[in-house]
C-alpha cells in the first residue's frame, strides 16, 4: 500500500472521527436529529418513558429584556480613586435572567402600594404600610441641607408629570416586598389561567447586575463601553454630577425619565446615573475572596449594610462605573437609590457553546 495514500486516508479518518465528537459535545447530534421514537410521558411496559412536560414555555415578562448568560471578569473596570480595594477582579460566570429595561417608575410602584392599601391593611395594618413601603417623599428635603426640595415633597411621587420618572424613597426592604407582591400577582394569573408559575421577580445579585450592566462588554468602563461620559458630539451619556457640579448640563438637574438616554447593548436604560440601585447582596469588603465564582451573591441576613450600584443624578463620574460598589443600610430611604428587578430565565440555561448549536 502507498504510505502516502495510507497516511492521507488515516489523518482523514482522524480527523471525521473528532468532528464527530465535537458535534456530539457541542450537542449538535441530538438537537439535528433528534431522540427517535415516539415521545411518551410517564411508566410504559415497566420503564420510566418520561420526557418533559407540555404546556410550559417561559416569556418575557413585560417591561423585561433578556440577559443572556456570561463569563466576565468583574471588579473594578479603573483606576480605584478612593483606595477602597473592596472590588478586586476576578472572573465569574453567570447564568441568563430577565431584567426590566428600567428602573421601576412611580407609577409602577403606586400600583402595588394602592393595591397593598386595598387588599392587606386588615393583614398588615395600615400604618405598617404607610411606614414601611408607602415612599418617603420627605427625603427630597432632609437628604440636602439647606436645600429647596419641598416642591418634590409634594410633587415627585404623586404628580402624573413624574409618572415615568423611577421612584424613590424607597427602602431595600421594601423593593424586597415589592418583588414579593409582583410574583404573587403574576402566579395568581398564572394559576386562574391553568398555567405553570414562573419563577418569581426578585433583586439582581451584585454580580447579575454588574454584567447586565456592561451589556456584554468585557472590560465596560461604562454601560455605553465608552471610557468617557460625553459622545463625540459633546452630550453626555447619563445623568449625573457633571463638570464641576452643573448638574444641568446632562439635561436633568435632578432625576430624568426612567427610559432616558440610550439603552447599553442589552436594552437597558440608565444602568448609570438617574437612581443608584439596591441589589440584594449584602455588603462586605471582602466579598470576592468568599463568594463563589459561578453566580455569586453575599446573603447574609444579619448584615444590614446592602450593595448599591450605578451611581445616581447627584453623583459624580466615578460612582456611575459598572465596577463601583457602595452600600446602604437596608431600611434607609434615598432620594437616589431605586431599584430594579429580575427573574431567571429556566427556558435558556445553556452557555455560550450552546446557543452556537
Amino acid at each position: 500500500m502507498n504510505v502516502k495514500v495510507f497516511y492521507r486516508d488515516g489523518v482523514k479518518s482522524l480527523l471525521l472521527v473528532a468532528a464527530l465528537m465535537l458535534m456530539q459535545s457541542c450537542g449538535f447530534i441530538k438537537s439535528k436529529f433528534g431522540k427517535g421514537g415516539q415521545e411518551e410521558s410517564g411508566i410504559q411496559n415497566g420503564e420510566i418513558t418520561a420526557t418533559a412536560r407540555k404546556g410550559f414555555k417561559q416569556t418575557t415578562p413585560a417591561g423585561m429584556v433578556v440577559i443572556p448568560s456570561g463569563s466576565f471578569v468583574m471588579g473594578q473596570a479603573d483606576e480605584d480613586i478612593a483606595s477602597s480595594m473592596n472590588n478586586m477582579n476576578r472572573r465569574v460566570t453567570i447564568s441568563s435572567f430577565f431584567m426590566d429595561d428600567t428602573e421601576i417608575t412611580n407609577n409602577e410602584y403606586r400600583q402595588f402600594v394602592n393595591a397593598l392599601l386595598v387588599d392587606s391593611v386588615s393583614v398588615l395594618g395600615e400604618e405598617e404600610i404607610m411606614s414601611k413601603y408607602y415612599p418617603d417623599t420627605t427625603v427630597w428635603k432632609k437628604d440636602f441641607a439647606y436645600s429647596n426640595g419641598d416642591p418634590f415633597v409634594e410633587y415627585y411621587y404623586q404628580h402624573p408629570g413624574f409618572d415615568t420618572y423611577p421612584v424613590v424613597g424607597v427602602s431595600w426592604t421594601g423593593a424586597e416586598y415589592f418583588s414579593k407582591w409582583r410574583t404573587n400577582l403574576l402566579h395568581d394569573f398564572q394559576n386562574k389561567e391553568g398555567q405553570f408559575n414562573s419563577t418569581g421577580f426578585r433583586l439582581p445579585t451584585e454580580a447579575e447586575w454588574e454584567w447586565a450592566a456592561r451589556g456584554g462588554r468585557a472590560v465596560a468602563k461604562y454601560p455605553w463601553g465608552n471610557p468617557y461620559t460625553m459622545n463625540a458630539k459633546g452630550c453626555f451619556l447619563a445623568n449625573f454630577k457633571p463638570q464641576r457640579g452643573n448638574y444641568d448640563a446632562d439635561g436633568y438637574p435632578y432625576t430624568g425619565p426612567a427610559n432616558a438616554y440610550n439603552p447599553n447593548d442589552f436594552g437597558l436604560y440608565n444602568m448609570a446615573g438617574n437612581v443608584a440601585e439596591w441589589t440584594s447582596d449584602a455588603y462586605t469588603d471582602n466579598a470576592t475572596a468568599i463568594v463563589w465564582d459561578m453566580n455569586p451573591e453575599y446573603n447574609n441576613p444579619d448584615e444590614p449594610r446592602k450593595v448599591v450600584k450605578g451611581g445616581s443624578w447627584k453623583d459624580i463620574a466615578y460612582y456611575l462605573q459598572t465596577g463601583t460598589r457602595t452600600f446602604e443600610y437596608e431600611t434607609e430611604r434615598r432620594a437616589f437609590i431605586g431599584f430594579r428587578c429580575v427573574m431567571d430565565n429556566v427556558n435558556d440555561r445553556g452557555g455560550a457553546r450552546a446557543r452556537r448549536r
